[in-house]
């Protein structure tokens, strides 16, 4: 009874740097997938307003809406990823299908006051989709040994051993809680066979490998699902005939697991360790919050611009965690160590940086237009918090040196032929890196049609973007990486209904 138990056991763990620049990062860029109609022109709506996912750039939009109406969206992600490791290149392509934006405005006009309308407008949009995988298999002289002893180095043994009358996963559990996610790692290690201590003491510090080999074969595969979505209340309205101010909040809630499965094999025929198996589950979730305020003016009857002003989004999330382990020295019991057993952590904050938005468009009357919009965000103001823990310092800090200014260039036209609408996009996102090895910049190129019914609309986009990310396989111990060339292509069908 006292083992079944145990199976459903969740203890608060302290936490040693497991958050990181990854998971800021992740939080921080917001692939906004929106409408059709918004898809199919990069979103470079800036200074054009009059779409629901444009809100997201500017709030100011939702006061060009000349009549109320909702519009709902869905799309199918395709994620192809090819994954370069060593000299062996692997493919894989996972499709998902989503809801991934609804929403409505609702316009109200005055004939006797300087405030010739006023908008209100809710509107969900899926910021991130998650949903991806990738696949690497090849030879590397870096075994996951290296990982276990990163974190035992300095530990002392006696903690790692299980004590008379102790389960394994208790002693898991214990380790993880009271001494640290450092320590629970090394007794992994060392309960599986991984690592030995150089002596058999308590006092012991120092550890060494059974694992013999020049080279290893690893095959690892990472999941990852969930998303990022972004619901917004809107209020916004028209002063006189030319100016647009509008003003959101914006409240998020993030969704996100990670599985990472490692087989590795390959050893001299004399060492000790003949295989090792070693999975990790993340699963996290939380809410976030932030604001947005933004303006256009029109100049002539061709020309708008606009400016709009991102705030920071503050995130409050947790993490918890499960793993199992296995290799030809394990204890027997060890697979009683499993997704089962559930480390949960203390609850931290990200907090994302500003973003700063300046736009530009021209319209043809009722034939058409072209839009640009240039996006601003220095990601290396990005922090975990709270900034007094020490942990987060020291990443804080390495944060604030690796990352960079996003520079991002959005550039959209719309040509109609009566009630036909034809569109198509450029995007363009640099490296939040100040060196661009870890991560490159960004492309995508849109294009659709959209068909007016008078009191609806039908519309449809293809959206692609190409970026290649150079992604390490483990967060410490280990430099091995595989550099992934990541191809995303969304077609969306959205329609609209004017009331």
């Amino acid at each position: 009874m006292k083992r079944i138990s145990t199976f459903i056991m969740v203890l608060a763990c302290a936490l040693a740097s497991a958050q990181n620049i990854n998971d800021v990062l992740r939080y921080s860029t917001e692939n906004i997938q929106g409408t059709a109609r918004f898809q199919s022109m990069s979103g470079a709506f800036g200074a054009l307003g009059g779409d629901l996912s444009s809100l997201n750039v500017n709030p100011a939009g939702s006061a060009v809406f000349n009549h109320s109406q909702l519009t709902v969206s869905g799309s199918n992600y395709n994620r192809s990823n090819d994954a370069l490791f060593g000299n062996s290149l692997r493919n894989t392509d996972i499709n998902s299908l989503e809801l991934n934006q609804v929403g409505g405005v609702f316009v109200f006009k005055s004939s006797d006051s300087p405030w010739k309308k006023l908008a209100l407008a809710f509107n969900y949009d899926l910021v991130q989709n998650f949903d991806d995988e990738f696949v690497v298999s090849g030879n590397t002289n870096q075994g996951i040994d290296n990982y276990f002893l990163n974190f035992a180095q300095g530990q002392a043994l006696g903690p790692l051993r299980i004590q008379q009358g102790e389960f394994i996963e208790d002693a898991y559990l214990d380790i993880g809680s009271n001494i640290g996610f450092g320590a629970q790692q090394a007794f992994l290690g060392f309960q599986a066979g991984i690592i030995e201590p150089t002596v058999d003491e308590d006092t012991n510090t120092s550890y060494f490998s059974n694992a013999q080999y020049s080279s290893v074969n690893q095959d690892y595969l990472q999941s990852t699902t969930g998303y990022n979505s972004k619901f917004t209340v809107n209020f916004a309205g028209q002063y006189q005939e030319n100016l647009y101010l509008g003003a959101s909040l914006n409240f998020h809630t993030v969704l996100y697991d990670r599985l990472t499965l490692l087989d590795e094999n390959g050893y001299d025929a004399d060492s000790p360790v003949q295989f090792t198996t070693f999975d990790n589950l993340l699963h996290t979730e939380g809410y976030g919050f932030s604001f947005s305020l933004g303006g256009i003016a029109k100049l002539n009857d061709n020309i708008r611009v606009g400016g709009s002003y991102q705030s920071p989004t503050w995130y409050e999330l947790t993490d918890d965690t499960s793993q199992r382990i296995n290799s030809t020295l394990a204890e027997q019991d060890i697979d009683f160590i499993n997704f089962s057993i559930v480390n949960l952590f203390e609850e931290y904050r990200i907090k994302t940086p500003a973003k700063l938005t300046g736009s530009v468009a021209v319209v043809f009357g009722k034939d058409g237009l072209l839009s640009f919009d240039y996006g601003y965000q220095d990601m290396s103001q990005a922090e975990l918090r709270p900034t007094t823990d020490p942990s987060f310092v020291s990443e804080n800090d390495f944060i604030a040196g690796q990352l960079g200014v996003v520079n991002t260039y959005r550039v959209g036209g719309e040509y109609r032929i009566d009630e036909v609408s034809l569109r198509a996009g450029y995007r363009y996102e640099s490296s939040p890196y100040e060196n661009g090895d870890m991560i490159s910049d960004l492309n995508g190129y849109s294009g659709g049609i959209g068909y007016n019914f008078g009191g609806s609309r039908l519309d449809l986009a293809v959206n692609r973007t190409e970026q290649d990310v150079n992604t390490l396989l483990f967060d410490a111990g280990i430099n091995s990486s595989a550099m992934i060339n990541r191809i995303n292509t969304n077609v969306t069908l959205g329609y609209t209904l004017k009331f």
